[in-house]
């Protein structure tokens, strides 16, 4: 069984005591893919050292986060830019647009996110789109672009059946589900449900969004088993057959 984690920031801070016994705890039961996005330019550097502890299981994305994204964030997309030429990246992500926190710099948020697109076009890369409060904001900058071979995964998705159509009749986008679907009256489960697998990626999202029954707590790569569990659950299939469908999307976004 192989179990891939699209979305895990592995690198935080929050893993410094115990991130060699976790990961490899999480390879032994068969969570064996990790893909780590890139925040800003304080990230990189420890993203990249645990790529290079785990060569075969950790794989990096490049991209400015829209939270990192203030009036100086054309200075960020120059270190982007620049890693870029340097060497290989999975994905360009995470990218997308935030309204939750702050709208300050929403203008900006949007230049950052065209920028990043125009990106995963020149290098043929997917993206991966963090969209927070701002899903039409997000689809109107997606439409820009219609004519493109645009691919990549909504992260977190939360939103709903209606909207999960939406971003499947994009045509080459995925939908990233993580622990919110173990959440009681999320309404993730109603979206999983009518959605067919084929359009469906897994997440951690780790450290954070922990799935039931550890919500509030620290998320762990190995919390990985209990979405796959609670989605193997509503498809009313096993989390082997669970686990090849989700890896094999995992693989149509990012090549490999």
């Amino acid at each position: 069984m192989i179990l891939t984690d699209t979305h895990t920031h592995l690198y935080s801070k929050e893993f410094n005591a115990d991130r060699t016994f976790l990961i490899e705890k999480a390879i032994s039961t068969g969570i064996s893919r990790f893909f780590l996005p890139n925040v800003d330019k304080n990230s990189i550097q420890d993203m990249l050292e645990v790529e290079q502890q785990f060569p075969k299981n950790c794989f990096a994305m490049m991209g400015l986060h829209p939270c990192s994204v203030n009036a100086t964030f054309e200075e960020e997309l120059m270190i982007v830019k620049k890693w870029l030429t340097k060497r290989k990246f999975t994905a360009i992500g995470e990218i997308g647009i935030d309204l939750y926190w702050d709208k300050t710099y929403f203008k900006q948020q949007q230049d950052a996110f065209r920028t990043q697109i125009k990106l995963a076009l020149e290098y043929d890369l997917p993206f991966v789109i963090h969209s927070r409060n701002s899903f039409d904001e997000v689809m109107e900058i997606l439409n820009e672009f219609k004519n493109e071979a645009l691919k990549g995964i909504f992260h977190c998705f939360g939103g709903t059946v209606e909207q999960a159509k939406k971003v499947i009749s994009l045509g080459n986008f995925k939908l990233g589900i993580g622990g919110v679907v173990t959440f009681k009256n999320s309404g993730i489960d109603k979206v999983v449900e009518a959605i067919d697998l084929k359009h469906l990626v897994l997440e951690t999202d780790a450290p954070y969004l922990s799935p039931q029954p550890n919500r509030g707590k620290r998320n762990e790569p190995e919390y990985l088993l209990l979405i796959a569990k609670k989605i193997a659950e509503i498809k009313n299939i096993s989390i082997e057959e669970l686990a090849a469908l989700t890896t094999q999307n995992s693989r149509e976004v990012f090549g490999f």
